[in-house]
This record gives structure tokens, C-alpha cells and sequence, in this order.
């Protein structure tokens, strides 16, 4: 017994120690990625809020800004897995930070667009530079963490995109409201400028804080690299044991990079059609102030950090992925459905707020699956192929809303398009059992 009652205690000490050095990790890591993520996908999806003023100015439809918001994607696309593959030569810390200036870069340029035909080449040319950041991030965190932790790593750093709501809203309302004619400028010119600048001071924050791997970095002890990654390489010993994946080529031939792939592309059109369209909504039941749009924008995406949050560390406590999936996008879709015919204002963002919640969670968990059943050059190239296949439905979506609004004169008329999306990922979800990980022993 006193044997039995030692193994228990030191077992649960190394638990202990274990937790305490993924915490160590999160404490280094997430601050610069999240920061970088937040202004990434501000200056991805402020468009949305620049539109009404935005299309004034430029003499700009509601079908050309929708094709002009979807734009981005196709360019995302197109470079997605040839710069997480770059990333994978190159490492994290430069491939990153390359993207981060381009962005940067490129977003400055449009507080200077003085025709459609420049609004449209910017945000192509904005997809081709930001290609290959948000998988980079979630194949480097798959390095630094293993699989029963990722899902609740992958909440705090997809928790940027609700955050990116919740901050953003206001501030991108408020810089259009009290930037409005300041040294001949409009208020969304300045949108552009102030939102677009940071990413210049952040790129330096990432080159000189972020290490390739983990054996580079300074503030974890020698016991502490030994214990990570001897944890990391016995999953990628069993995956190899099992006959996953590991170059590009097996990748391509794997059912779950195609069902998750389908899976995204209807998440990503139901989520772009949130941050492209939303403010929209808003404006449309009668609240013209640029601030208060963007504070009731904010409320949506509050209630889906609550929810990721919840159903990811109930995911990884459980071990389950499959079914707290299908659950989200259920939810996602009937918040959607809502949305189409709501007329109060209210009734409104409490619909949104369930749709948000609900495709966050799906977007959250989903990434979970292909690092648990890929290893090496396959999980980034795998990864960049999702995120490729997302990025279509991106541009699918506000380009169908757009042209949805053009037709009716409000946008929550296209969140039907979105509610059919995300049931369409519930079903995918309900077939096919294969989308749930095997449970490790013990």
C-alpha cells in the first residue's frame, strides 16, 4: 500500500510539474501571437467597418464591396500552403515576421485608395501577403504543445478573433467618429493608418521574441525541453506506428484534410459573414453612430468567448471532438437562421450573438484534428490546405451577401446563406464518425 500510495503521489506530482511547464510555455508564447493575430485579423475585416462611408466616397456598390472584401481570399488561397511549406524551410520566427510587415504594408496603402479598381488589387494583394500566417501559428503551436492540450491552447490564441470584436468594434467606430476631418482626412482613411501602423513595432516583437524551437529558448530549464519533448516525440512515434501521414503527398490523400477542409470552408463563410456584414446589419435597423455600432458589434463576440472556451476545455477534458462540434455548428446555424428575420434590434444582435458563439467553437475545436492525425511536413502542409479550402468560403460569403443586399437593402437577408453553411458542416459532422480522434490509452 505505502508503495502504491508513493506511485500516486509522484505521478501526480510530474502532472503537476508537467501543467505548470505548458503554462510556463502559454506565458512566452501567447502575448506575441495573439497581439500579431489581433491586428492581423482587424486589419483583415475592417472593411466592414469602413463600408458605408468607404462607398460613398468611392461611388462603390454593396456587390462591389462584397467581391472587394471576398477578394482577400482568393489571394489567401492561392499562396496558402507554398508559404506554411516556406515557413516549414525557413522557420516560424522569419516567415512570420516577413508576413506581418507585408500586411502592415499594405493596409497602410489603402487609407490612400482613390478608385474601386484600388480597393479591389489591395485586398487581393492584402490575401497574398497575409497567406500562411494563421496556419504557420497553429502548426508552430502544435510543436510546442501535444495533442490533449490543444485544444484548450488553441482557445486562448483563437480567442484574438472574438477579442478583435470586442476591442475592435468601438475603436474602429471610434477612430472613424473622432478622426473624422482631422488634417483633410476621412475618418475611414484614418482607420486605415492608425490600424495598420502597429504592425511595423509588433513585426520587431516577433523577430527578436519568438525561437523556431523550443530547444532554442532560454527560459525554459534543460529538465523542462527534456520533458516536452520527449511527450511530443511519443505522439509522433505513434502516429508513425499508425501510419499517418508525414509528407505532402500522403497528406493529399487523407479523408480527414478534405471533411475538416469542408468543414472550414462553411465556418469561414459563416464567420466572414459576421465581420463583413454585421456592422451592416446594425446600421440597418437605425443606429448611424459609428461608435455605438461598433459597441453593439462587440456583444456577439463577448458571448463567443464564453462559448469556445467552454466547449473546448470540456473537448479536451473529455477527449471527445466530434460531437462538440456537431453541437456548435447546430447552434451557428440557428443563430443564422434567426438573424435572416429579426427586425428588433436586440432580438438582432442576440441572434448574431448565437451564430458567433456557435462557429467560433466549431472553428476552435476543429483545429484540433488534423495535428492529432498528421505529423511533420504533412500537418503544415495539411493545415495550409484547410485554411486554403476556408479561405474560399471567405470570399464565397461576403461576395453572396453582397450581392444578397445589393438586391434587398439588408444585409441580415444574406445570413441565410450562412445558416445553410453551417448545417451543411452539421452534417458532415453527424456522418462521418472517422472525424473523432482515437482516445490515448490510459
Amino acid at each position: 500500500m505505502r508503495q502504491a500510495g508513493q506511485s500516486d503521489l509522484a505521478v501526480s506530482q510530474s502532472l503537476t510539474s508537467s501543467a505548470q511547464v505548458y503554462r510556463k510555455i502559454a506565458r512566452h508564447l501567447l502575448p506575441i501571437l495573439v497581439t500579431a493575430y489581433f491586428f492581423g485579423f482587424l486589419d483583415r475585416v475592417n472593411v466592414g467597418f469602413a463600408n458605408t462611408d468607404m462607398s460613398k466616397t468611392l461611388g462603390m456598390s454593396a456587390e462591389v464591396f462584397g467581391l472587394g472584401a471576398g477578394l482577400f481570399f482568393i489571394g489567401y488561397c492561392l499562396l496558402e500552403v507554398p508559404s506554411n511549406l516556406a515557413l516549414y524551410r525557413f522557420g516560424a520566427r522569419t516567415w512570420i515576421t516577413r508576413i506581418v510587415v507585408s500586411w502592415g504594408l499594405i493596409v497602410t496603402l489603402l487609407a490612400f485608395i482613390q478608385a474601386e479598381w484600388q480597393f479591389l488589387a489591395l485586398r487581393f494583394l492584402l490575401g497574398l501577403a497575409e497567406a500562411g500566417f494563421f496556419p504557420g501559428i497553429i502548426y508552430y503551436l502544435s510543436q510546442w504543445y501535444p495533442a490533449h492540450l490543444r485544444g484548450s491552447i488553441l482557445s486562448g490564441f483563437l480567442i484574438t478573433v472574438p477579442l478583435a470584436g470586442i476591442i475592435g468594434g468601438p475603436l474602429s467606430g471610434g477612430i472613424m467618429q473622432g478622426m473624422e476631418g482631422v488634417l483633410g482626412l476621412e475618418g475611414w482613411r484614418w482607420l486605415f493608418l492608425v490600424e495598420g501602423a502597429p504592425c511595423f513595432v509588433i513585426a520587431v516583437w516577433l523577430y527578436i521574441g519568438l525561437r523556431d524551437k523550443l530547444e532554442d529558448v532560454a527560459w525554459l530549464t534543460p529538465e523542462e525541453k527534456a520533458a516536452v519533448r520527449a511527450e511530443l516525440d511519443g505522439e509522433e512515434a505513434i502516429r508513425k506506428a499508425d501510419h499517418a501521414a508525414h509528407n505532402v503527398l500522403e497528406m493529399l490523400k487523407q479523408r480527414v484534410v478534405w471533411l475538416v477542409g469542408a468543414i472550414y470552408f462553411f465556418t469561414a463563410l459563416g464567420l466572414y459573414s459576421i465581420t463583413f456584414w454585421l456592422p451592416n446589419s446594425i446600421e440597418h435597423l437605425g443606429v448611424k453612430n459609428n461608435f455605438y455600432v461598433g459597441v453593439l458589434t462587440a456583444i456577439p463576440w463577448l458571448v463567443s468567448i464564453m462559448m469556445m472556451m467552454a466547449f473546448s476545455v470540456h473537448s479536451d477534458r473529455t477527449g471527445e471532438r466530434r460531437k462538440h462540434l456537431l453541437v456548435a455548428a447546430l447552434l451557428a446555424a440557428t443563430g443564422f437562421l434567426l438573424a435572416a428575420f429579426v427586425g428588433n434590434l436586440w432580438l438582432l444582435v442576440m441572434s448574431f450573438s448565437l451564430a458567433t458563439g456557435g462557429t467560433m467553437t466549431v472553428l476552435t475545436v476543429s483545429w484540433t484534428l488534423p495535428a492529432s492525425l498528421l505529423s511533420g511536413q504533412a500537418a503544415a502542409g495539411g493545415i495550409a490546405l484547410i485554411n486554403s479550402i476556408g479561405a474560399l468560403g471567405g470570399f464565397v460569403g461576403p461576395y453572396l451577401i453582397g450581392l444578397i443586399t445589393g438586391r434587398t437593402g439588408n444585409s441580415a437577408h444574406g445570413m441565410l446563406v450562412a445558416a445553410v453553411a453551417l448545417a451543411l458542416a452539421a452534417v458532415i459532422l453527424a456522418v462521418f464518425k472517422s472525424l473523432q480522434p482515437a482516445k490515448p490509452a490510459g
